[in-house]
């Protein structure tokens, strides 16, 4: 019976082979044809390539694995990336502002506030790229920095600390390359000429816009912050700053103020010396806007550290959080209590209370001082709103309220809650602010933070007066009576943002001496 199974299994191989072998010749007989009807030089040429083909083979299977990237590389790698990514989201805020600060004002002005938002931030790189990088973090002396213009001169990042050779010393403590930390420092400039607008919004010219918002990135703002940030001499006394309530928000919030009171209140905002109501024209796109800067905050504040930092990156994000939420509920209260009503505005301002008076101590304070600080800036921004309406000082989105009033708590809360050095691991040793006058400490870092909020204050006003009343005097700043009327979309871009909806009618029945109450 084995036999017979064998002798079958035999025949069918055999059969098997029967059909494949003659395939098999066929194609044998194909190449071999193919070869002699090649020319006897490329016949040649055909053992030397198989020969080649055979030495790359063992050359890759014998050659030494390249080495990998060491662990110092990879946290260059890493620390670039998250540089980066934060810088993305401080660049969107942008966005956010477009949204907020066009919600808030009226239509007939809605092409003109996301002209000046989208065009400020390309002015914005042109001039801290040419001028202003320089002279906030190049070397120079206590006042300003006299190198690093354009971005030229010596440099190695990533390195830090005496391992670094160049000409950025007040930066060289970041490790990552040198246009990283550009970028990074980049979108927070443009973030202090993004809060003027809104503050001016409605009745300036466009130019006067742009040429101020020049002079603020380029000369301005990097001063002030080679003072706190170059190691200029508010940095020798020990003032601490750590994303920028002062540097950032504070000077944007003075320049605002100082443009505001230079151009004078809308016409109509302030008859028979009451304030009437201008409320903006798009409360949903205003909400989003706030959405959109809070989101950005998480790449404002967590990324200042300038590093891939697990445990300080977490705590600056939960403590930035905090601080919103809760300026936004103790504004949506105070509001309420207040003015009768919890009104929409005041619960976007006070969210952005929240978020810029937690922006200088959030890297220095526990999670319950965040939430006390958040809370305090929230009832500051309402009474504040009302407080410069009083005076006459015409703000239609409020952001002299949240930038510069919030600025200068969020500054001053350094000195009374900062936990001092040795208590969270990113202070390094012996940085960071002292302990705070309500963790313990005495009342010397509050007087520093009061130093430093007087000296950049007194100098952003005497020279954004500067700029002001000189654009004042050659091209004037502010439009025309009958172009305000019509609206700065037609009379300054020669169109419109809704065009085809019904308009608002024009503003009359007030004077223009009415009209003038508040101005310089």
């Amino acid at each position: 019976m084995y036999k017979q199974k064998s002798k079958t299994k035999n025949r069918r191989l055999s059969a098997r082979n029967y059909a494949v072998n003659p395939q098999i010749n066929s194609k044998v007989k194909l190449f071999n044809l193919a070869i002699k009807r090649l020319s006897p030089s490329w016949q040649a040429c055909l053992p030397l390539a198989c020969l080649i083909v055979l030495g790359w083979g063992y050359a890759a299977v014998a050659q030494t694995p390249a080495a990998g990237p060491t662990t110092a590389e990879l946290k260059v790698a890493l620390d670039t990336l998250w540089v980066a990514i934060a810088a993305f989201l401080v660049f969107f805020m942008n966005a956010g502002f477009c949204m907020l600060e066009t919600g808030f004002c009226r239509q007939k002005n809605a092409v003109n506030v996301l002209s000046k938002n989208l065009i400020v931030f390309a002015l914005s790189s042109i001039a801290f790229w040419a001028i202003g990088f320089g002279l906030m973090f190049g070397d120079g002396n206590d006042f300003f920095g006299l190198n690093g213009f354009f971005l030229g001169g010596a440099d190695n990042s990533p390195a830090t600390g005496d391992a670094y050779k160049g000409i950025f010393g007040a930066i060289s403590w970041a490790g990552v390359p040198l246009a990283a930390k550009f970028l990074f420092q980049l979108v927070f400039a443009g973030t202090a000429a993004t809060i003027v607008s809104g503050a001016v919004a409605e009745r300036i010219k466009f130019v006067d816009f742009l040429i101020f918002s020049l002079l603020l990135v380029g000369i301005l703002y990097p001063i002030t912050g080679h003072w706190i940030w170059g190691t200029g001499w508010l940095a020798d006394r020990g003032f601490w700053d750590f994303a920028g309530s002062t540097v950032v928000h504070s000077v944007g919030g003075w320049a605002a103020l100082m443009g505001a009171a230079f151009l004078g209140p809308r016409l109509g905002r302030y008859q028979d010396r009451q304030v009437v109501a201008m409320p903006g024209h798009n409360m949903s796109i205003a909400t989003l806007g706030c959405l959109i800067l809070w989101l950005g905050w998480f790449g404002f504040n967590p990324g200042s550290v300038m590093a891939a930092d697990p445990s300080a990156i977490s705590h600056i994000a939960v403590t930035t959080n905090m601080a919103g939420a809760a300026g936004g509920i103790s504004a949506t209260i105070t509001a309420w209590l207040y003015l009768g009503k919890p009104d929409l505005s005041m619960i976007i301002n006070g969210i952005l209370a929240g978020l810029v008076g937690i922006t200088a101590s959030c890297a220095y304070v526990g999670i319950p001082a965040s939430l006390v600080i958040g809370l305090i800036a929230g009832v500051l921004v309402v009474f504040s709103v009302t407080f410069f309406d009083k005076l006459g000082i015409d703000d239609p989105v409020g952001a002299t309220s949240v930038h510069l009033v919030c600025g200068i708590w969020g500054t001053l809360a350094v000195g009374l809650w900062a936990v001092g050095p040795g208590v969270y691991s990113w202070y390094g040793d012996a940085l960071g602010p002292a302990k705070g006058l309500f963790a313990g400490g005495g009342i010397g870092q509050f007087g520093v933070q009061l130093l430093g909020v007087v000296s950049v204050g007194g100098f952003t006003v005497l020279l954004s007066s500067i700029f002001w009343l000189a654009l004042k005097a050659t091209l004037g700043i502010r439009v025309s009576k009958e172009e305000e009327l019509e609206g700065l979309d037609i009379g300054e871009h020669g169109m419109e943002a809704y065009s085809g909806f019904l308009k608002e009618g024009d503003a009359t029945g007030f004077s223009e001496e009415q009209s003038s109450i508040g101005r310089f």
